[in-house]
């Protein structure tokens, strides 16, 4: 069974998961990737029996009866629903059993095309199956935090070819995430303000590293951004939890998500990159930590980040834990914002 180890040094967690040895395609080289042939293409529609059973779905827009988002728990899962979290320490080191739950959320029947290729409309369902499973899994008290991301292309993680999102929900909030909650609060202990609304205010008043601007939605370069073209999407008015997102809100995230994955597509030359959802956590209550969900409502802002997968981290960001980013994110910015998002490939 796998389980959650801790780092006191690294103050990182790992998933150890044994069972992930199973997973096909793992260790390939980039230019062994083969798409299947449709019918052997486990996510397309009419193959659903090549899958676990369904979780969640959205029937087709066209109204054929099919289905236009799917979810399943994935075959081969980085932690499982089974059994309770038990917390123990292994001398100096700590172990969270590997409880949680590990889901894909396939984007479109259909084989041939990308996130970038959906209309609006076709993207919406996408960001409503984000909502709706995000909200369904904060129910089970062992999990506390939700998080929602996709791998595009092999160099960005993605084993399987067609068009889809994950999910892992785990008994821990992942590091990443409790350092952007403690410095949400610790800014706003101290100014009573939103920390990235306060960034939002300032970019766009500089508008030197704004991608796209919608009504209700900013992309944005970030200011210290460590990969070139990395782009945060976030909403222009304070939201702390993607879950409250309205439909109307979910629409206006859909059009400017699809005009930057168009425009990045059209830059980069169809790169791989990863996208990743980070929201307020589960809101259960934390032994030692009754204070914990008190000013999250107030002190933080979810966003969609997304990073083209374009350069590789080498000996000193990792021996070093920074990054090296060669495109300054004013440049990356400008290009963004000229790029053609209906250019042919």
């Amino acid at each position: 069974m796998s389980e959650l180890r801790y780092c006191p040094i690294k103050h990182r967690w790992t998933i150890v998961a044994p069972e992930r040895k199973q997973r096909p395609y793992e260790f390939l080289r980039p230019d062994q990737e083969e798409a299947p042939p449709p019918e052997a293409d486990p996510f397309a529609a009419g193959n659903e029996t090549l899958t676990p059973p369904e979780i969640f779905s959205i029937p087709a827009l066209d109204g054929s009866g099919g289905w236009q988002v799917r979810v399943f728990a994935n075959k081969f899962p980085v932690l499982r629903v089974e059994g309770e979290v038990q917390r123990e320490g292994v001398g100096l080191n700590d172990t969270v059993s590997g409880v949680g739950a590990h889901e894909v959320i396939v984007e479109t029947p259909d084989a041939g095309r990308e996130l970038a290729d959906l209309s609006v409309d076709e993207i919406v369902p996408v960001l409503q199956a984000y909502r709706a499973r995000l909200v369904d899994l904060r129910r089970d008290p062992r999990l506390r935090y939700v998080l929602i991301f996709k791998n595009k292309g092999r160099e960005a993680g993605a084993a399987i070819a067609h068009a889809h999102s994950q999910l892992i929900a785990t008994p821990i909030i992942p590091t990443v995430v409790v350092q952007e909650l403690n410095s949400s609060r610790e800014h706003f202990r101290h100014r009573e303000r939103c920390l990235f609304c306060d960034i939002i205010r300032q970019e766009l008043r500089l508008a030197e590293r704004i991608c796209l601007e919608s009504d209700q939605f900013l992309a944005m370069a970030p200011f210290a951004a460590g990969f070139p073209f990395e782009t945060w999407i976030l909403p222009k008015e304070h939201s702390y939890d993607f879950a409250l997102a309205t439909d109307a809100e979910l629409r206006g995230l859909a059009a400017i998500l699809r005009e930057f994955l168009r425009r990045m597509r059209a830059l980069l030359d169809d790169p791989p990159y990863n996208l990743v959802l980070h929201t307020a956590p589960s809101p259960h209550p934390r032994p030692g930590r009754p204070d914990f969900w008190s000013t999250i409502e107030h002190d933080y802002h979810w966003h969609l980040e997304i990073v083209p997968r374009i350069t590789r981290l080498a000996g000193f960001e990792w021996g070093s834990g920074y990054t090296i980013n060669p495109t300054p994110p004013e440049e990356a910015a400008r290009f963004l914002t000229e790029a053609d998002p209906d250019r042919e490939e």
